[in-house]
């Protein structure tokens, strides 16, 4: 091979660093749009401007139209997003904690969900069909991830068998929608009292 001649290998590396280099871009993009949506939104809601979240991500509108042609497909992004940062702090709550007190971790953890949930309301309220989905995909994510903790908890005795995740994540949600947004600490001691009932009696179970 002529030395002057072009290294196909090499063309195919610089190339593919290069698509790399726009993939982590565009990410870095998605991730900043989304933090900043769900801040205005939680301030100002779902029908802020679009402008004033393309300015908070450091953006221009064009990058967040690209991404997101449409306001639903924003708040279907923002409501996985916080789904799926959710069902994963279970298990980093379970290396972390010992499982009564990662369980109620966790339960703090989806309380920080229902504040963004609640601050995406009116839209996932509207009937429009693109959010469809958005129930299934809440309950597929994080009714799995509490159960792992609830039932490592029950096994090592410190929490009180018969207690269906399902119903914990209702209680959980009608708790926060009983306490005003901005008093997080009332909604904390709530849950801790939530989490006091279901460990209260556990080592007497029979087995």
């Amino acid at each position: 091979m002529s030395k002057n001649q072009p290294n196909k290998s090499d063309d195919l590396e610089l190339h593919e660093q290069g698509d790399r280099r726009v993939r982590a871009d565009a990410q870095r993009n998605i991730d900043a749009l989304l933090e900043a949506a769900k801040t205005v939104f939680i301030s100002s809601g779902v029908d802020a401007p679009v402008r004033e979240i393309a300015e908070k991500a450091g953006v221009g509108v064009g990058t967040l139209y690209r991404h997101f042609p449409n306001r639903s497909d924003l708040v279907a992004a923002i409501f996985r997003r916080e789904v799926d940062a959710c069902a994963a702090a279970a298990a980093t709550l379970g290396e972390q904690y010992e499982p009564d007190v990662a369980l109620a971790c966790w339960l703090h953890r989806y309380t920080e969900f229902i504040a963004t949930k609640r601050g995406l309301a009116a839209a996932l309220h509207s009937g429009d069909p693109a959010f469809a989905s958005l129930q299934d995909y809440f309950r597929e994510h994080l009714e799995p991830a509490l159960k792992s903790r609830l039932d490592i908890a029950v096994a090592a005795g410190l929490v009180r068998p018969g207690v269906e995740p399902i119903d914990l994540l209702l209680a959980v949600g009608k708790l926060c929608l009983t306490i005003y947004q901005e008093d997080a600490s009332h909604i904390r001691q709530m849950v801790d009292l939530l989490m006091d009932g279901m460990r209260y009696g556990a080592g007497k179970q029979s087995s």
